[in-house]
């Protein structure tokens, strides 16, 4: 009974509880009346704060839209990039010109030279002496008259009187010559006599080889030892020749008469002005002035006074005298020489061609270095430019000579290099590659190729903002810009002119440089 009791006073209690509920509520807002009138206002008011504040917001976007956004549009519209970009430039290897041990190397990696630094030397002693040698070869030659100067003083007296010597004397004089005579003329038969055997044997050695009983080896030395024989008897028969003329006597007796025979009257003949005819021909010889056997003293001074001054001319025939010419060119042999040695003994001084920065050092003191060996590498600092892979498809409106800006990774965005275009290389990457691609077997898939394009750099300074062979860089090519410059518009290089190369400048000390 209980619990029936809590339940229906429990029911009851609840539509009660609704009813007083309802009351309070509408109750509540007749007691808060001026409160629900401001709550409107304030909410008002932060609605239109933050109404401002985001026309505020959209107007300073809005603003930095226009401001980055619109160079942006611009650039991205007017311009041609690539992050395909890296700094070149050039590299120059020392090598010596001569070999040796090297003494001293003055520089090491990283370090900055100037052209005509010193940068390794070699040891200069065995050039030195080199050096010495050639020299004192030179000064021997160089003192040493020219041939044909010493036979001045005899040319003129050929027309002189001739003195008159003791009979017993002049008898002397006479037979020491008819037995020089007779003993070259033995010398004649017996080289006669030497020729006809060489003969004999080369002709019996001519016929053997051809059967093969004999060598090819023998027939050649029989061969020449008819040579030498041939050239044994002309040599006895022209001093035969030379023995019959100091006595007066022709060189060839008239008919086939003996050489060896003389005219009694031979104290009348032999004179010295015949003596010094013989000496006048032999001195003209060597000269390079030939006369004839024939041709009397008197008959021959009238041929020298013809000329005009003795003296003029024959320093015209001495200046082109076979034996001066042989001496002055062994005089220019060994001149040069002596500068091929100076020369050497300059270069194991190796020094630096150009201006830049030294890399890969691989040489130390004591090393002993060939020619052309590479010792180090010097990296240039002025001469760079930047190589920019373009793509084929951005190709169409790239031109020599269009500004670009460059900008390098290793700066950031603080600094900003002025550059051109300089050329377009005639290939692209793919086929300058060590493997090109093979695209006529059939698995052919369609690739964008890309092209380097060669970009100098306009007002580079390295010592303010040096740029790093091998550094990336993103380059912007400006293509609506007129273009400026050499070949300015055009996609190749003008011909490069050929200037007539002058010839090799000669020294003092007669080397070419």
């Amino acid at each position: 009974m209980t619990e029936q009791s809590n339940k229906r006073s429990s029911i009851n209690a609840q539509p009660r509880a609704k009813e007083d509920a309802s009351a309070a509520h509408e109750a509540k807002p007749a007691q808060t009346l001026p409160e629900s009138r401001a709550a409107p206002q304030k909410t008002g008011r932060s609605k239109r704060k933050r109404k401002l504040l985001a026309g505020g917001l959209g107007v300073v976007v809005l603003a930095v839209l226009l401001v980055f956004g619109i160079p942006l549009v611009e650039e991205m519209l007017n311009t041609v990039s690539t992050d395909d970009s890296y700094v070149n430039g050039h590299v120059t290897f020392v090598a010596p010109r001569v070999e040796g041990q090297v003494s001293r190397v003055l520089v090491d990696d990283n370090n900055r030279v100037r052209k005509g630094d010193l940068l390794v030397e070699l040891d200069k002693e065995p050039y030195r002496v080199a050096v010495s040698e050639k020299k004192g070869s030179g000064r021997h030659r160089e003192g040493r008259p020219p041939s044909g100067h010493r036979f001045g003083a005899r040319d003129r007296s050929a027309g002189k009187e001739p003195t008159l010597e003791p009979a017993t004397r002049r008898a002397g004089r006479r037979d020491n010559q008819v037995a020089l005579l007779r003993a070259r003329v033995a010398a004649v038969n017996k080289s006669k006599a030497a020729l006809t055997l060489a003969q004999l044997e080369f002709e019996r050695a001519k016929q053997l080889v051809v059967r093969a009983d004999v060598p090819r080896e023998v027939y050649d030395q029989r061969q020449a030892e008819l040579t030498t024989a041939g050239a044994e008897l002309t040599q006895a028969v022209a001093q035969v020749y030379q023995v019959r003329v100091s006595l007066g006597l022709p060189a060839q007796p008239d008919g086939d008469g003996d050489l060896g025979q003389v005219p009694a009257d031979l104290d009348e003949t032999f004179s010295s002005v015949l003596e010094a005819q013989a000496e006048l021909i032999q001195s003209a010889a060597q000269l390079g002035v030939v006369h004839s056997f024939d041709q009397g003293p008197k008959a021959m001074l009238d041929q020298f006074e013809k000329l005009g001054d003795i003296d003029r001319t024959f320093a015209q025939f001495a200046a082109n005298a076979p034996a001066v010419k042989q001496a002055e060119a062994k005089l220019e042999t060994a001149q040069r020489d002596l500068a091929q040695a100076e020369l050497d003994l300059r270069y194991t001084d190796v020094i630096a061609d150009i201006d830049g920065v030294v890399t890969r050092r691989n040489v130390n003191p004591g090393n002993y270095v060939q020619v052309g060996q590479n010792l180090m590498a010097i990296r240039s600092l002025s001469e760079i430019w930047v190589d920019a892979n373009f793509k084929e498809t951005q190709l169409r409106d790239l031109r020599i000579g269009q500004p670009v800006d460059l900008h390098v990774d290793m700066y950031g965005g603080a600094h900003v290099f002025n550059g051109r275009i300089s050329g377009f290389t005639m290939g692209t990457g793919s086929t300058l590659a060590l493997l090109p691609p093979e695209n006529a077997t059939g698995n052919f898939v369609k690739v964008v190729q890309r092209l380097p394009v060669r970009i100098d750099l306009v007002d580079y300074n390295a010592d303010q903002a040096p740029l790093f062979i091998g550094t990336s860089v993103v380059p912007y090519v400006y293509f609506n810009k007129p273009p400026t410059g050499p070949d300015a518009g055009k996609f190749l290089q003008a011909l490069v002119p050929q200037s007539p190369s002058p010839g090799p400048a000669v020294s003092a000390s007669g080397t070419r440089q």
